[in-house]
């Protein structure tokens, strides 16, 4: 006897919606039907807001943050401190650090790390924008905020022996035990790093 099953065109629903990131094979289920069940326009609106969003909102050109103009605000921004940059790893690393409002220079996002495994090589990230930049711009010093991982260590090491020859001021974030975080709770490597970060009070 054949099981009966959802109409092909729900069927279908589900598996885009499988596609996107953090939704699995039930979350997708009840997103379909509510979809498809909704006696209001709230499908309709948000099928607009995605289309609108992905027409209008384009990698800035400076930094690589997302951008409804050729440049986005915090590139626009003429009061920050324009001689230090941030680099990170991908666009959405930036909001989290500019939410701390510990930082208030500017960023550089090399769109991904190195990553032979995964054939990232030097020539796929924006390292040519950054060098560039960094020798037009002529900021004082240029921050690291990579992941402290494998690939996040060496991009930091391949980006740090290119850069030196310019002469400017090369650091890395702190990296060490969270807020409220116990040391047995700890790996050894967030260890080693906390302790080598260490400062002087």
């Amino acid at each position: 006897m054949r099981k009966t099953e959802y109409p092909e065109p729900i069927r279908q629903l589900i598996a885009q919606l499988r596609q996107m990131p953090g939704v699995g094979p039930r979350s997708a289920e009840r997103i379909a039907l509510w979809i498809i069940r909704s006696r209001n326009d709230h499908p309709e609106q948000i099928t607009n807001a995605i289309t609108a969003a992905r027409q209008a909102v384009r990698p800035c050109a400076r930094c690589g943050f997302f951008a409804t103009e050729e440049l986005c605000d915090i590139c626009a921004d003429a009061t920050r401190a324009a001689d230090q940059l941030c680099v990170v790893e991908q666009a959405t690393d930036i909001l989290p650090l500019e939410k701390t409002s510990a930082f208030r220079g500017h960023y550089h996002s090399l769109g991904g790390r190195i990553s032979p495994l995964d054939h990232v090589a030097p020539e796929d990230l924006r390292i040519k924008e950054l060098i560039a930049r960094v020798e037009a711009e002529k900021f004082s010093e240029v921050i690291f905020a990579l992941a402290a991982d494998v690939e996040g260590e060496a991009t930091t090491n391949y980006l740090v022996e290119l850069l030196k020859p310019t002469g400017v001021t090369l650091s890395r974030i702190a990296h060490g035990l969270p807020a409220g975080g116990g040391l047995e709770s700890a790996d050894e490597l967030t260890l080693y790093q906390a302790l080598s970060g260490r400062r002087q009070l």
